[in-house]
């Protein structure tokens, strides 16, 4: 019979067998547990999908308000430099036509807002240009829902005074394909 050494009895071993398990039900509980944050965006609704040729019909010049916006971030708002602290009231302007100029828009069911930015354009800035553009929209809703029923423009509002209201002035902007970094 062999006589076991003082060496055979200090080699203690760790049973391992069962970390695999432990790290593989701290995974699953982390996964379980853990909340993903979704990202927001701009909610926008886009026409559906079509193989057909679009119609391209020539627009009066008068009702497009073409905005573009260059890698450098500067605006360009029917052909002038423009800030966008400026953007909105301008567009307002644009839309209702209230002192019936012949160089803006016949009137709101016509006037169409053109978006067009560079690749190289920093989506801060082309988020600020989107919701001043948004928000002249909603200025002037809230402007005439104010007039015709007396009350603000918001969520609340019955679906047929919305209806109502974005007939009178829909919301048209158009977004053009970007073009390539420092183009325009």
């Amino acid at each position: 019979m062999a006589k076991k050494s003082s060496r055979d009895r200090m080699k203690n071993e760790i049973n391992a067998g069962s970390m695999a398990d432990i790290a593989f039900l701290l995974l699953i509980f982390f996964l379980v547990t853990t909340t993903i944050a979704e990202d927001k965006g701009i909610l926008v609704k886009l026409p559906p999908w079509s193989e057909e040729e679009p119609d391209i019909t020539k627009l009066k010049e008068r009702n497009v308000y073409s905005v573009l916006v260059n890698a450098q971030n500067q605006l360009l708002v029917r052909e002038q430099p423009m800030r966008i602290e400026d953007l909105r009231e301008n567009a307002q302007e644009f839309i209702a036509n209230p002192m019936k100029r012949p160089d803006l828009s016949e009137k709101p069911t016509k006037a169409i807002i053109s978006l067009k930015n560079d690749r190289g354009t920093n989506y801060e800035t082309y988020l600020k240009v989107y919701n001043e553009l948004k928000g002249a929209y909603n200025d002037l809703w809230n402007e005439l829902c104010q007039r015709k029923f007396g009350i603000d423009y918001s969520e609340e509002l019955p679906v047929a005074y919305r209806k109502a209201i974005k007939a009178e002035i829909p919301f048209v902007l158009s977004e053009a394909e970007p073009t390539n970094f420092g183009e325009e």
